[in-house]
């Protein structure tokens, strides 16, 4: 199926008029070896893809036996985000096993995880930026009109029986598709993925509004009120909505009490910790000196309706891959992580999506790879003041001294006022001297890390396993029991 994959990657980039941010062999031998011990400590527990001599994907290792291998020369870095070895001819690290990759996608942050059995071994939180596009269109809609009153230059407006394709999205949805396809066919490239999981469910509004079926479908089974819960914890921001009390136990609440005559609907039901349901007891929200959260219950959801918008656009494009895809609902995603133990993050939410999730899985990593849309620049070659009014022109040339904005580079200065190790992603210029997290810093001290390619990275918060054994059914000393260390010649 990777040929699958590589037609599909190779069409969403001709579709988004971008080339591939792959780094090749020749720039990643410039990465000097402290560098690359670096990474692979960064990623804590977060597993290493291997690839063959002929870049196709083995199984996927532990960082220290990744160490090993490249202190032996025997492998060579590949690829920093997801970290990637490449071996040499000759050597292997086993047959790669099917994995499967699970999707919990959201509106703001969607979660990965990559599973082998019962062991989760990669994961990851892909952060979009679909507020951020439609900000951007609604901006240049705001100069076109303004344009257009000032009497300047004028495009005269088209014909107006414009239709548009069967299952078209708006650009800020759209994003969240393409998004998530564009790291589905590129982790398929070094992981052998035989199957996918997808969260197609996660509110079903229908059912929540309407008060005749509300009572009969959700009120049967042992997922029973668990999709209508999760509405109610991601409106009301997992808090009390009267005293704004968080890490306790939540109770759904009536803002106006059945015994008022208020009824089951989603827009009449709030969260409330135990002391303050009992002393609001029968009184309505207004009387119990809240009068807004009536106001704010019946404010749409639009995250929930932007998943809600895409989840069937995101569900046809990964049927089109030709692999097996399981549904999962959130109920069954939220039911299964309480099940496991584990706390509420969009990571683990991937791995407990579906009816696979074994009854036991096994955290072979404590941090999740973060990975944060940022896109990759602007056409506006002028920039303005806050008056409209031109300031400074861009070169069209995005590359200068073998860098361009949005490189992620490591700079060591060894003197100065910025004497120290920098990381992070580069902002060009013509000059000798690039932008580097708001310092000037000489372009000699710097090394590339990893081509841009509309992303940066960075790690997620770490669980401690050790710690926190309820986290986890497995003992803290078996996450490296469930690696395997062998590696052929």
């Amino acid at each position: 199926m990777l040929h699958q994959f590589q037609a599909l990657s190779s069409s969403i980039k001709s579709l988004s008029g971008v080339s591939g941010g792959v780094l090749d062999r020749v720039s990643l031998s410039n990465i000097v070896e402290m560098t690359v011990t670096r990474a692979i400590g960064e990623a804590m527990s977060n597993a290493v893809f291997v690839l063959d001599h002929d870049q196709r994907p083995l199984k996927p290792v532990h960082p220290a036996v990744a160490r090993r291998m490249l202190n032996a020369k025997t492998a060579a870095v590949f690829r920093r985000y997801p970290f990637t070895i490449i071996c040499q001819a000759g050597i292997s690290t086993g047959a790669p096993s099917p994995l499967r990759l699970k999707i919990d996608p959201g509106s703001k942050t969607t979660g990965l995880a990559i599973l082998d059995g019962p062991r989760l071994l990669w994961a990851a939180e892909l952060q979009h930026r679909g507020q951020r596009i439609k900000a951007a269109l609604d901006t240049r809609r705001a100069v076109r009109r303004t344009r257009r009153q000032r009497h300047t230059r004028y495009r005269q407006p088209r014909f107006d029986n414009r239709t548009r394709p069967a299952g078209w999205l708006a650009p800020s949805l759209q994003h969240r598709v393409s998004t998530i396809m564009t790291w589905v066919a590129r982790l398929a490239r070094y992981a052998h993925i035989a199957s996918l999981s997808q969260e197609l469910v996660r509110f079903d509004m229908q059912l929540m509004q309407d008060a005749e079926i509300a009572g009969v479908e959700y009120q049967q089974g042992e997922l029973a009120g668990y999709e209508v819960r999760e509405y109610l914890l991601e409106k009301w921001h997992r808090t009390c909505a009267y005293c704004g009390v968080q890490g306790v136990p939540l109770q759904v609440e009536h803002i106006i009490s059945p015994a008022r005559g208020g009824s089951h609907r989603v827009s009449n039901l709030t969260l409330a910790c135990a002391p303050c349901n009992q002393k609001k007891g029968t009184q309505t929200a207004a009387e119990f000196g809240f009068p807004h959260i009536q106001a704010q219950a019946k404010q749409p959801l639009k995250d929930a309706a932007a998943v809600n918008a895409t989840r069937w656009a995101l569900s046809h494009t990964l049927q089109a891959t030709g692999l097996p895809v399981e549904p999962g609902t959130g109920g069954r995603t939220k039911y299964t992580r309480t099940r496991q133990g584990f706390p509420k993050t969009h990571w683990l939410d991937a791995a407990c999506v579906g009816v696979s999730t074994p009854e036991a899985l096994h955290l072979l990593t404590a941090q999740a790879l973060l990975i944060v849309s940022v896109g990759r620049g602007s056409r506006q070659r002028c920039r303005t003041n806050a008056h409209g009014f031109p300031i400074r022109h861009l070169s069209r040339g995005k590359r200068h001294f073998g860098f361009q904005t949005g490189d992620i580079v490591r700079a060591t200065v060894p003197r100065g006022k910025h004497a120290g190790v920098h990381v992070g992603r580069v902002i060009v210029r013509q000059r000798t001297s690039f932008n580097l997290k708001g310092k000037d810093i000489h372009v000699q001290y710097m090394r590339l890390l990893h081509r841009a390619d509309g992303y940066d990275y960075g790690f997620s918060s770490s669980l401690e396993l050790g710690e926190k054994p309820s986290l986890s059914p497995i003992q803290p000393h078996a996450r490296r029991s469930g690696w395997s260390t062998s590696r052929g010649n």
